[in-house]
């Protein structure tokens, strides 16, 4: 079956029908769906209203009222059992994000294995939200701390992790007790509809086993920026996590913190690597292909910048140009393509504008043309683009949100290290080095500025145990693992007085008669 040839419709209606969604869900809205593998139309989704969004946040809220009162470890069993639904339905849910966003096979179902990972994780965490016992200079007195749910939690996904951003978040904040509200990218409503639909069956298992999740629990906004305005603007939801650009973020950041909310802001990534002149060079070159060409380059920790020593260059760089020209692009279903296609047009516009300002800077560029127009006019392919800079400017310090990989000669490790964080994002970076010294000075604190380093592996695909996030325009954020949690939380200090004295800190004195 060619790219011209394929039609969804069948796929979808059986996917769908899988999670529990009723086909009447997918047609007559006014959101059409689109799958960016052969431009085809998908189906036709409602949008909520401002009304009933303001609505859906009373109810949220209603919601973590009673949720907070379930103890900690009777909430994880509710995740516990999310996992299983996603476990049961990681085919079907991995398929559907292939279909609405076009990533390989593999790297769908990576998605939702994130997704379980990450339940796994926070049912763990349920038995761990502790806080500290902490010394008192007051005799028989007790101080500590201790974390409370925060409320509900408002949660803005982007189209490249259509699934995994919200999991990341709607774990952890349900193990802490808090409620959920979801606003998906317009991009991939679909695959928000199926991870609702596999939460409510979890929901159901848990309550008939004497759980008492409430309804209202877990919301899904389907709608366009005036939704999502109304979700950052809302009194009633504490805590905004919000993943997309930078531009986005400037947006969000000043809205939510005007009303003294939170913010999880996960925002822009140009990332770098550093190839040492030790570096293992097969193994490199294995990293950087996939962190660059990976996802169709539509990862926020694709690696778009790559610093090369002059002594490794010439036998590195040729072989990476040979990869470029041979990797396989095309319909992401098929067993052997590596690429998918770009998200949509607009996409691929900004590329081509990078390469045309790349070249006008001096660059020397390999691929980047558009491939299967003749028999997917409706679809954007594009074969990765490598492209040999004579300096870091222009483009290169800019995140275009596709597979462009900038590299740039250089002959000392400090200059390596300054180009790497002379750009206004934070968020991942690594270096290929078999030198100790390069290896601990990059995650020193004189090393890489970005919330992720690594050595030894591209800057992409991090695994849920560690937190994610990243400094400067990033956002500085964090997500998924390590104490991440402490975000979804309200911290509150205790002193207990179990004595039958009064003494006061600092030795003040105050008696009275």
């Amino acid at each position: 079956m060619t790219l011209a040839t394929i039609d969804f419709s069948a796929d979808i209606k059986t996917l769908m029908a899988s999670f529990g969604v009723d086909a009447a869900a997918l047609a007559g809205g006014t959101l059409a769906v689109r799958s960016p593998i052969n431009g085809q139309t998908i189906a036709s989704v409602k949008e909520i209203s401002a009304d009933d969004t303001r609505r859906a946040i009373d109810a949220a809220h209603q919601a973590f009222l009673k949720w907070r009162l379930v103890p900690a470890p009777q909430r994880g069993e509710l995740i516990r059992l999310l996992g299983e639904e996603l476990r049961a339905s990681k085919t079907e849910l991995g398929r559907l994000v292939s279909i609405e966003v076009g990533k390989i096979t593999s790297e769908g179902l990576g998605e939702v294995q994130e997704m379980i990972d990450i339940c796994d994780f926070a049912v763990g965490l349920s038995r761990q939200l502790y806080g500290l016992t902490i010394a008192t200079e007051r005799a028989e007195h007790r101080m500590m701390e201790t974390w409370h749910p925060l409320g509900v939690t408002g949660i803005i996904s982007a189209f490249n992790f259509p699934v995994a951003v919200w999991s990341w978040n709607a774990a952890l904040a349900l193990v802490c007790g808090n409620s959920t509200i979801w606003k998906p990218s317009e991009k991939t409503p679909l695959t928000a509809i199926a991870t609702q639909a596999i939460f409510e069956k979890a929901v159901k298992r848990h309550n008939a086993q004497g759980g008492k999740a409430p309804a209202n629990l877990s919301t899904l906004l389907i709608g366009g920026r005036d939704i999502g305005e109304i979700l950052v603007d809302h009194p009633k939801v504490p805590l905004i996590s919000a993943t997309g650009s930078t531009a986005m973020g400037r947006a969000v950041g000043p809205r939510v913190a005007a009303r003294f909310g939170r913010s999880i802001l996960e925002l822009g990534g140009n990332n770098a690597a550093i190839v040492g002149p030790s570096a293992d060079l097969d193994l490199t070159l294995r990293g950087v292909a996939f962190a660059a060409m990976g996802t169709a380059g539509q990862r926020c920790t694709t690696l778009r910048r790559l610093f090369v020593h002059e002594s490794v260059y010439d036998t590195l760089v040729p072989r990476l140009i040979k990869a470029y020209g041979s990797v396989t692009v095309g319909n992401p279903l098929e067993a052997g393509n590596l690429i998918g296609p770009l998200i949509d047009k607009g996409s691929y516009d900004r590329m081509q504008h990078a390469l045309e300002a790349a070249k006008a800077n001096g660059g020397t560029i390999h691929g980047g043309e558009r491939v299967h127009a003749d028999v997917a006019a409706q679809a954007f392919y594009v074969r990765p683009a490598l492209v040999e800079m004579p300096q870091q400017c222009g483009p290169v310090v800019e995140e275009t949100f596709a597979p462009i990989l900038y590299v740039i000669k250089y002959s000392d490790f400090d200059q390596a290290l300054a180009l790497n964080n002379d750009v206004p994002q934070g968020l991942s970076s690594s270096i290929f080095t078999n030198d100790i010294r390069e290896a601990e000075a990059f995650v020193s604190d004189r090393g890489s500025d970005c919330g992720i380093a690594n050595v030894n592996i591209g800057p992409s695909g991090a695994e849920i145990g560690g937190a994610f996030g990243g400094e400067k325009e990033t956002g500085g954020g964090r997500e998924s693992g390590s104490d991440s949690w402490k975000a979804y939380m309200r911290r509150q200090t205790n002193t207990v007085n179990y004595g039958r004295t009064l003494p006061l800190a600092q030795g003040v004195k105050f008696d009275i008669e």
